[in-house]
């Protein structure tokens, strides 16, 4: 199909977006850059037919909005019936998402503490928390001075006292 105003050209599916579905689809086939373009041709082409008929679906239901329902019916006028249940089931998976984002977003909204407030309280708890690691390495510090003063202790008391064993060796020696 020709595309009818200008504009249409600029409406494609970016190539990025079409050689990650290529790559993750066949990943050890080599796929030439005309048969990319054709690919990325293929799929704007598909869209626009689908969301064409599934326009003139609505119209003729006295809607405003495309529906799934729309774009499902839009399939199996076009001989697109065999991709139906497919398309279920990724709906039903972008519901869920969607729900799952709602019930997030919810979570906070339902709290009643304004955003600034939720950012202040995070600050203050980052700040405790910054202080609580900055005193626990502090109590670590310190304990590594005291066990290297003790081990110093040690050390001079095991000196201090084989330096006594051994004068006491040397008067026991004179005494010979």
């Amino acid at each position: 199909m020709a595309s009818s105003s200008g504009n249409d050209d600029d409406l494609t599916i970016p190539r990025a977006a079409i050689n990650k579905m290529i790559k993750e689809t066949l990943p050890n086939v080599r796929v030439a850059n005309d048969a990319r373009e054709l690919v990325v041709n293929c799929c704007t082409e598909f869209i626009h037919l689908i969301s064409s008929e599934a326009n003139e679906i609505c119209n003729k239901s006295e809607k405003k909005t495309i529906s799934p329902e729309h774009v499902i019916q839009a399939l199996e006028s076009l001989g697109f019936g065999s991709y139906i249940s497919e398309v279920k089931e990724v709906l039903q998976e972008c519901k869920t998402v969607a729900l799952k984002r709602r019930k997030a977003s919810s979570r906070l909204e339902n709290l009643g503490i304004p955003e600034e407030e939720l950012l202040r309280q995070q600050q203050e708890l980052f700040a405790k928390a910054r202080q609580q690691q900055a005193e626990l390495a502090q109590q670590e510090w310190l304990q590594m001075q005291q066990a290297a003063q003790q081990a110093q202790l040690a050390a001079a008391s095991a000196s201090a006292s084989h330096q006594a064993g051994s004068s006491q060796d040397e008067e026991d020696d004179d005494d010979i």
